[in-house]
């Protein structure tokens, strides 16, 4: 993974002292039961507006449909057709039914989806939090900032608006708040009717419950705990031993996502324990951040300046003779 310069950490890298440990999440999609629990409190708790009528998609019976501006956390409802299933098995994936929550103490039941026609996966999905962002490298005013948590937040007041964030996102996670008009954030007027209109915005991770000790609202109230608040490394720890025991229970589609510190984005701080692969989530199989090919582009426009100022002095001094 190439970065600019300093170390891999990312407290350390923006120079917070003391560094308390690094947090993140654990999404564990085998216990989660599509309640959108985790959707509600965090939109109660940072006063996003809702997305539209919250009617249903009519493709799904999701009614956000995916992570922005407004959503910050989301939970996919993956549905899959009888073409889905079969594709699958041809390629040897071994699927599983996620069944009902079991008790804990009693034995998983893995078998077969329970009918050939359909198979329904559910994951909550939520800001990477990279430890290489692409967001952060690209954004022009310092509206984006890493905490000392290890965590990127967007600061309201600080960002203009300009939108080299969002496609900086390999993930497609942050957005900018619209309130339906393509005036500049400065020709708004005083009340503009959608907070936060014209400015980039993604989960915080609860960054004001973080400073005063809380956890984030979308762990604390999940009823199934897929989703896990705590210090990064030790979450890690747990979901490879979950993974483990997923595998002895014979779900050998269970994996990591974000586990990773030599992908692309130098592993996340959201680390998600998925039961297929990432493309079924909707998620990218190799996530990888653009600004990490800028060591590399700025070596060969070096070496281009450095050939183009020895040609032109050979030919200064060839016309001289």
């Amino acid at each position: 993974m190439g970065q600019l310069s300093g170390p891999t950490d990312p407290a350390a890298d923006a120079r917070w002292s003391p560094q308390p440990p690094r947090k993140g999440f654990l999404t564990d999609t085998s216990i989660c039961i599509g309640c959108k629990a985790c959707e509600v409190a965090c939109k109660e708790w940072n006063h996003n507006p809702a997305d539209g009528e919250l009617e249903l998609l009519g493709s799904s019976y999701d009614n956000t449909g995916a992570l922005g501006a407004n959503t910050w956390r989301h939970v996919a409802f993956i549905e899959q057709g009888r073409d889905a299933i079969a594709q699958a098995r041809e390629s040897g994936r071994q699927l599983v039914s996620l069944g009902m929550p079991k008790m804990p103490g009693t034995e998983a039941v893995t078998a077969p989806p329970d009918t050939d026609q359909f198979r329904w996966l559910m994951a909550s999905d939520v800001c990477k939090h990279c430890t290489h962002a692409g967001c952060l490298d690209v954004c022009p005013t310092g509206a984006l900032f890493r905490t000392e948590f290890g965590t990127v937040v967007v600061q309201d007041d600080v960002c203009n608006g300009c939108g080299n964030c969002v496609p900086a996102c390999p993930f497609g996670v942050i957005e900018r708040r619209t309130d339906g008009t393509a005036a500049p954030k400065t020709a708004r007027g005083d009340a503009p009717a959608v907070r936060n209109a014209g400015i980039a915005q993604k989960c915080t991770m609860c960054y004001d419950r973080l400073v005063d000790g809380e956890i984030p609202a979308c762990a604390k109230t999940c009823p199934t705990e897929s989703i896990k608040f705590g210090d990064h490394a030790d979450l890690i720890d747990d979901a490879r031993r979950r993974v483990a025991r997923l595998h002895a229970q014979g779900r050998t589609e269970a994996r990591l996502y974000g586990a990773n510190e030599h992908d692309g984005v130098g592993g996340t701080g959201s680390v998600f324990l998925l039961l297929d692969e990432p493309e079924v989530y909707g998620l990218p199989p190799d996530p990888r951040v653009a600004t990490a090919d800028l060591p590399a582009m700025f070596k060969r426009s070096a070496l281009a300046a450095a050939g183009m100022l020895a040609a032109a002095a050979v030919a200064f001094l060839g016309g001289r003779r």
